[in-house]
């Protein structure tokens, strides 16, 4: 069973399929994490993330860096937005999400193209969403949980910018893939969320299947 779990930054879709993976006793893969490492790398070499040249050549990167804590950050993210643009960046990303989805007993990927591009034969498809204000909150938040002095009005903008350009690229632009089950997070608490999308997986999955040409 392959379960492809898309979203927008901070819209809850990590800690949504983290907790899918568990529920079903699949492994889980967070492929952003894969273009925050290519971002991180084209830092670290001094390179341009909008440079299609820069972000290919980083895509190189040592798996010791998928450890390293500063992808979780704000500006690795941005950097992970910048570098998704490059088709180049996504045809050397692809095979390694492909692969991970196709292992015997399936998994669960989340991102933003893994319904539509990466697996679009999952048995099960969520996007998951919330307000670009609810988003930019929960982010301030969980950065000011860490002792990182943010601005919230700044997130707000920076986290727009990131569904702009995510939604807008040429190649595999962010959308909910046909056929998948929209879960809006704006209103629902963490805890929520996750009963919310156990309960839908479950519900497409004891579903009948839907008859050729229907």
């Amino acid at each position: 069973m392959i379960v492809a779990v898309d979203g927008p930054t901070a819209s809850g879709k990590g800690t949504i399929a983290k907790a899918l993976a568990a529920h079903f006793g699949l492994p889980h893969l967070d492929t952003g994490l894969l273009y925050r490492a290519v971002g991180r790398q084209v830092a670290l070499h001094g390179g341009d993330p909008d440079d299609p040249a820069d972000a290919l050549a980083a895509c190189t990167f040592p798996d010791a860096l998928l450890k390293e804590e500063t992808l979780r950050s704000e500006a690795a993210g941005s950097l992970a937005s910048r570098v998704s643009v490059h088709p180049a960046v996504r045809r050397a990303l692809y095979d390694r999400q492909r692969a991970f989805a196709l292992q015997p007993g399936g998994a669960v990927l989340d991102g933003r193209d893994i319904g539509t591009v990466i697996a679009p034969e999952a048995q099960v498809k969520l996007f998951v969403t919330a307000s670009v204000a609810e988003r930019a909150h929960r982010r301030w938040l969980e950065m000011s949980a860490r002792g990182i002095a943010v601005d919230l009005a700044a997130m707000e903008r920076d986290i727009a910018a990131r569904d702009d350009r995510d939604m807008n690229r040429a190649d595999a632009p962010l959308m909910a893939a046909p056929g998948a089950l929209v879960l809006d997070t704006t209103t629902l608490g963490r805890e929520e969320a996750i009963a919310a999308a156990i309960e839908a997986v479950g519900a497409r999955l004891s579903a009948p299947p839907t008859p050729p040409g229907a």
